[in-house]
């Protein structure tokens, strides 16, 4: 089952369906993978996926009549869709068409960045940036707010690292100078909002858990660091996001793995901390510099994702659409553990369970983890894991090195030559869960998916007497 997109003329406006993806193909096999909308709200660009390819297929649909334009975009790849703000057209990449019988098995080489203009065919689009000399190179494309810079975030395969180039678009869609403002490839750039020719970038450059900086694109050094101007300089948490809304910025960081949100003004002044419900993880806060207010949503290992109105000037929040769900989330609990690990590194962990829960060691648990490739597992609310907890069952989720949770460091600490630390912060988790009595070898079963089945095969293997069951 596929999530369906609705709009609505106002906040309290009843929605409509816009698209159902689950009526795209009589076997459901269609999927909507991707999505961007003009900034007047009234056309709708989105990706479709069949049967799981990487390989998206762009059309665009006129919100208000809820038919499509006859504009069809093939070969796209890897890449989403940046309107103008004359809204006549929009930005993507793709790649050449492939030889039908390697469709699915050719090498992802040579992306170009094309612009696309409603009503025309294809073969008619703009090339705006391709670099023979850089085959690997892709581009994702996006176009301030004021209308006024086409900015190109530049990457190569999956490191956290990128280039950014920039293109004025006052003289027109292509025609403007490509500049290659921030060419090294020696950080991740994200780039946040502007003010005329000063570019504001959440950058991990100088700083592994990531700084807002003010780069001035006038200078001829803009590439270098020591011109930058510092906002937001880095902190003890890791900074996942920023966005400036309403004048202010709103910076999202992981803190000992679950959501902080920072408001600072433009001179990165402290406002305030955004009041969260608890241990949990919001996402979202994306808008515009005029906006008044934004949205998020939370989640927690209790509480199922929320979305919240959030005045900016007052700081006050409330919630705008709550899910139902027939359980009463007062009588859960989560609290966050630290553990030692076998080399007395502090590590986290989110233990969830009914609430007046005895230590008697005699309580079924199930210990999940992960820990690789800078993925942080952060709280979430899940319907199987909240049975699990109804039925008496303690729900654990260790926060291992090798994930983003601290930054660079803590992924780097759990990778290659030392991933056995990844290995040993799992079993010292549940050495501490037998240790405090919340469970016992006999009543403990482990998890993972992905590399984290990797980290399970690991344990069972290293430790098989720690564990009564593995997935």
């Amino acid at each position: 089952n596929q999530s369906m997109v609705y709009v609505a003329d106002s906040l309290t406006g009843e929605p409509r369906v816009l698209i159902d993806p689950n009526t795209l193909s009589a076997d459901g096999t269609v999927a909507l993978s991707g999505a961007a909308y003009s900034d007047d709200g009234k056309l709708f660009a989105y990706g479709l996926a069949t049967a799981g390819s990487d390989w998206q297929e762009w059309r665009v649909r006129d919100v208000a009549t809820g038919k499509d334009l006859p504009d069809v975009i093939k070969w796209v790849k890897f890449s989403g869709a940046a309107w103008t703000p004359d809204h006549k057209g929009f930005f993507y990449s793709r790649y050449d068409a492939p030889d039908e019988k390697q469709a699915l098995q050719a090498k992802n080489e040579l992306q170009k960045l094309y612009y696309h203009k409603l009503g025309t065919t294809q073969d008619q689009d703009t090339l705006i940036l391709e670099r023979k000399d850089h085959p690997k190179w892709g581009y994702n494309a996006g176009v301030t707010d004021d209308g006024r810079y086409l900015v190109i975030s530049v990457w190569e395969g999956s490191a956290d690292k990128n280039a950014v180039f920039v293109q004025d678009l006052r003289p027109g869609v292509g025609k403007g100078k490509l500049v290659e403002l921030l060419p090294k490839f020696d950080g991740q750039y994200n780039f946040v909002d502007n003010e005329g020719p000063v570019f504001w970038f959440m950058t991990t450059t100088g700083a592994q858990r990531g700084r807002l900086v003010a780069v001035d694109t006038r200078k001829a050094d803009a590439a270098d660091p020591a011109t930058w101007k510092t906002i937001v300089p880095e902190a003890a948490e890791t900074l996942r996001g920023v966005s400036m809304v309403g004048g202010r910025f709103f910076l999202n960081y992981l803190k000992d793995a679950h959501t902080q949100v920072k408001v600072v003004g433009k001179d990165g002044k402290l406002v305030r901390e955004l009041e969260l419900p608890g241990l949990g993880t919001a996402v979202g806060f994306g808008g515009k510099k005029k906006d008044k207010d934004l949205f998020f949503a939370f989640t927690s290992y209790t509480t199922p994702s929320t979305i919240y109105r959030h005045d900016v000037a007052s700081g006050k929040s409330e919630v705008f659409r709550q899910p139902k769900v027939d359980f009463d989330p007062t009588q859960y609990e989560t609290t966050q553990v630290f553990f030692k690990s076998k080399d007395g590194t502090q590590v986290p962990m989110f233990v969830s369970h009914r609430k007046g829960l005895v230590k008697d060691g005699q309580n079924p648990t199930y210990l999940y983890g992960y820990g690789g490739f800078n993925v942080a597992l952060t709280p979430s609310f899940s319907v199987a894991d909240l049975t699990w907890m109804e039925m008496g069952g303690v729900h654990v989720v260790a926060n291992l090195r090798g994930g983003g949770e601290y930054g660079e460091a803590w992924h780097e600490a759990g990778t290659k030559l030392k991933k056995q630390n990844v290995f040993d912060d799992f079993i010292a988790a549940a050495e501490h869960l037998i240790a405090e009595k919340y469970t016992s070898p006999a009543k403990l079963a482990i998890g993972g998916r992905s590399n984290g089945g990797l980290l399970v095969g690991a344990a069972i293997t290293q430790r098989p007497e720690l564990f009564a069951a593995a997935l």
